[in-house]
C-alpha cells in the first residue's frame, strides 16, 4: 500500500482515486466546493461498465491534512496548477513523486531534455517558473491522459471511455518510480505503459486538443463535426501540419499519417464536447495556453512560424477573455486587467461570476 494524493479530483482525479482506493492504497484527495462536501459526506462514486463503483476517501481543500506522500497525482488544469503550486509543498517529502496527469504542454518540459533549450521554463505554461522553482522538475513523471470522464452530479463521476494512462519520465530513464506507480496502476486496472519518450506521447495528442479545442469553443460544433465537415477538417490539418513542424524542430519525429488517423478516432465521438467548449458553456476558466499558446511560444523559441495558430489563438483568446475566463497575457501587447469586461458571463447555465471560475 502506498499514500497517493489526488490533487484536483475532478472527472479525472476522481476516476484514478476511486480505482486506487479501491485497489487497496491509502488515497487522499484535494477537492473543493459542493465536490468536496459530497465527498466528505458519502465518499466517491464511480459510474463505469454499467456498475457504480463506491469508494471512502479522505478528502480536504488543504493539503498539509494529509502530510507526505509517495505519489501526488496533479489532475489540474494546467493554469490551476500553477496557481496552486504553494498548496503542493505540505505533500512532498524527500521522495515524493508529483505526476502530471494533465493535457498540453507539460511545465517541465525542457528539464533533461538536452539540447539549447535544456532547463528552460515556457512562461505559457509556467509564468515565472513558479512550478519549477516550488515543486521541483526532479519530481515530475509525465502522464498522457486518454480516458474521457466526467464529473455529473457532486461527489459522482461518470466513465465514457478508455483507461490509458501513458507514463514516463522526463530524462527518458525507465526509473525504478515510474515502474512502481506503473504497477500499482496496472493492478488498479488502468492500461498505463511506460515510454521511454514520453514527449512523443505529449506531441500526438497535442496535434489534436490545439486545433479540437478551440475550433470547438469558436464554432461551437462537436468533435465528429470538426472532423468530417471540409473546411474545419482543412483547417485541423493546417494547425496540426504547424505543430508537427514545431515538434519537428524539437526532435520529436512522429509521421504525419497519424494525422489521418486521428481525425479518423476523434471522428467516432459523436456528439461530443470538447472540454474548452464544455468550460466556455459552464461559466468555467478555460484551459487555453498549455494546449495552444504553448505551441506558439515554442515555435517561437525555435523559429517556426505558425500563422493559422496564431489566429486561431487570438480569437479564443478574446472569446474566452469577453466571457470573463480567461486574461489575455500581456505579451500581447493591448489588454491589461484593468480593461477586463464586465465580472459577470452570460453563460447556458445562466448569469453568474466567473472572474475566477475555475474546474
Amino acid at each position: 500500500m502506498v499514500k497517493i494524493c489526488v490533487f484536483g479530483a475532478g472527472a479525472i482525479g476522481g476516476y484514478l482515486a476511486v480505482e486506487l482506493a479501491l485497489a487497496g492504497h491509502d488515497v487522499s484527495v484535494i477537492a473543493r466546493g459542493a465536490h468536496l462536501d459530497a465527498i466528505k459526506a458519502k465518499g466517491l462514486t464511480l459510474r463505469i461498465a454499467g456498475r457504480e463503483k463506491h469508494a471512502s476517501v479522505r478528502a480536504s481543500d488543504k493539503a498539509d491534512e494529509f502530510g507526505h506522500q509517495d505519489f501526488v497525482i496533479c489532475a489540474l488544469k494546467a493554469h490551476q496548477a500553477h496557481e496552486h503550486a504553494q498548496a503542493f509543498v505540505p505533500l512532498l517529502g524527500p521522495e515524493t513523486a508529483v505526476v502530471t496527469a494533465m493535457n498540453g504542454i507539460p511545465w517541465w518540459y525542457f528539464y533533461k531534455n538536452g539540447g539549447s533549450l535544456d532547463g528552460r521554463h515556457l512562461e505559457s505554461v509556467d509564468p515565472g517558473g513558479r512550478q519549477w522553482k516550488i515543486i521541483g522538475p526532479e519530481r515530475a513523471i509525465g502522464c498522457v491522459v486518454d480516458p474521457a470522464c466526467e464529473v455529473v452530479a457532486p461527489g459522482v463521476i461518470e466513465h465514457h471511455e478508455f483507461n490509458r494512462f501513458t507514463l514516463g519520465e522526463p530524462d527518458k530513464s525507465v526509473s525504478e518510480r515510474v515502474k512502481s506507480l506503473g504497477a500499482i496502476m496496472t493492478a488498479a486496472g488502468f492500461d498505463a505503459p511506460i515510454r521511454d519518450d514520453i514527449r512523443w506521447n505529449v506531441w500526438l495528442k497535442l496535434w489534436g486538443n490545439v486545433c479540437f479545442n478551440p475550433i470547438s469553443a469558436l464554432t461551437h460544433a462537436t468533435l465528429d463535426r470538426i472532423t468530417t465537415e471540409p473546411s474545419l477538417r482543412a483547417l485541423c490539418k493546417l494547425m496540426m501540419r504547424e505543430a508537427k513542424e514545431v515538434s519537428d524542430s524539437l526532435g520529436v519525429d512522429i509521421d504525419e499519417s497519424m494525422m489521418d488517423r486521428r481525425l479518423a478516432a476523434a471522428g467516432k465521438a459523436v456528439g461530443h464536447k470538447m472540454s474548452m467548449l464544455q468550460d466556455l458553456e459552464r461559466g468555467r476558466s478555460m484551459e487555453i495556453d498549455a494546449l495552444v499558446t504553448a505551441v506558439q511560444e515554442l515555435g517561437r523559441l525555435t523559429g517556426v512560424a505558425t500563422p493559422t495558430i496564431d489566429l486561431v489563438l487570438t480569437l479564443v483568446q478574446e472569446r474566452a477573455f469577453q466571457a470573463s475566463l480567461y486574461r489575455i497575457p500581456e505579451a500581447r501587447g493591448h489588454l491589461h486587467e484593468s480593461h477586463r469586461p464586465t465580472k459577470t458571463a452570460r453563460t447556458g447555465a445562466g448569469i453568474r461570476e466567473s472572474k475566477n471560475a475555475q474546474q
